[in-house]
């Protein structure tokens, strides 16, 4: 498939407020095709938000390339980024504090329209809010009058509104009841494939990721550290993190009896403004040996998917469990 978006060697940084500088985000590649998408998991605080932000230039990236359709827009003056932002948009995790509480559903949804000179907004409005199932008599609205659930509605309405190629969605379930996440990820799945969108669905949820995912990038501490099909990655986790995540998914009490323990990471996260030296996972890996401490090790491919560990070619690397 023809790449959409490509990432190389991506990096951004931040000040925290001790004013020691963070690497948010470390050397990233990735590729994503037309009609694809990738899940980015990882835990709190590894950068997949900052990675998501700076590919859309929310953020300006330090170094590294995002080559949209071939055009690096990685240090594109914003004069030039206009009509790049009507193929890329974003859905936030927060749908009430994304959403301008003193507008109507209409304006919302219909701002981008008329910042890109669209005539017949109201029209297109309507039939946004049909499409996630909301209905056209919601643009009289304002958004305290509905769910959590629905105004996540709007504010996919509203990343739609342009006819996007590409949609980054920030932990777009995390903040709604689990009765209706299941709602909002089978509406994304379904607009997903009948508008052939392209996506970066960024989580800590790899259950959620699971559903809606071609492929999955695996996040540590600014850095990937495993991707590859989302079936086989599930399957077989290679890196020893990857392994850890996944045997962490509550499972119901008939599969819970035949899968394995779960790992059981030792050790806290590192300070992310003092990584460790070598792989950055070395201090909590069960496997890491003294190469892990001095190295940092390539994200390159193994048998079937691209892997940084030391270790990885290794078949399954043994792993103590609880």
């Amino acid at each position: 498939m023809t790449a959409l978006l490509e990432v190389r060697d991506l990096v951004k940084t931040y000040t925290d407020k001790r004013g020691r500088r963070v690497s948010a985000v470390d050397g990233v590649n990735l590729d994503l095709a037309q009609g694809e998408v990738l899940g980015i998991v990882g835990e709190s605080g590894c950068g997949k938000t900052t990675l998501g932000r700076t590919i859309l230039r929310l953020m300006t990236a330090d170094a590294g390339a995002i080559r949209f359709e071939g055009t690096d827009i990685a240090q594109l003056p914003e004069r030039r980024l206009k009509p790049f932002r009507r193929e890329m948009q974003m859905i936030f995790q927060d749908p009430f504090g994304s959403l301008n509480p003193r507008h109507t559903v209409g304006t919302i949804v219909g701002e981008p329209l008329a910042i890109h000179g669209y005539v017949d907004i109201a029209k297109r409005v309507a039939e946004l809010l049909e499409t996630v199932g909301l209905g056209a008599a919601a643009a009289s609205r304002f958004p305290h009058e509905f769910s959590g659930g629905q105004r996540q509605r709007i504010a996919i309405a509203r990343a739609l509104a342009l006819g996007p190629k590409l949609i980054v969605a920030d932990e777009p379930v995390s903040a709604l009841d689990v009765s209706i996440q299941s709602q909002i990820i089978n509406l994304i799945a379904d607009l997903r494939r009948r508008l052939h969108l392209s996506m970066l669905f960024i989580s800590h949820d790899l259950s959620v990721v699971r559903h809606v995912s071609d492929r999955i990038a695996v996040m540590y501490l600014g850095r990937i550290v495993e991707s590859g099909a989302t079936e086989a990655v599930f399957a077989k986790p290679r890196h020893p993190y990857t392994q850890a995540l996944v045997s962490a998914i509550p499972r119901p009490p008939t599969a819970a009896k035949t899968a394995s323990s779960r790992i059981v990471l030792k050790g806290e996260i590192p300070d992310p403004a003092d990584p460790p030296p070598g792989c950055r996972f070395h201090r909590r890996c069960p496997i890491a040996t003294e190469i892990c401490a001095r190295v940092v090790p390539d994200l390159k491919m193994q048998t079937d998917r691209l892997v940084a560990c030391h270790h990885a070619a290794s078949d399954t690397p043994p792993i103590q469990t609880r």
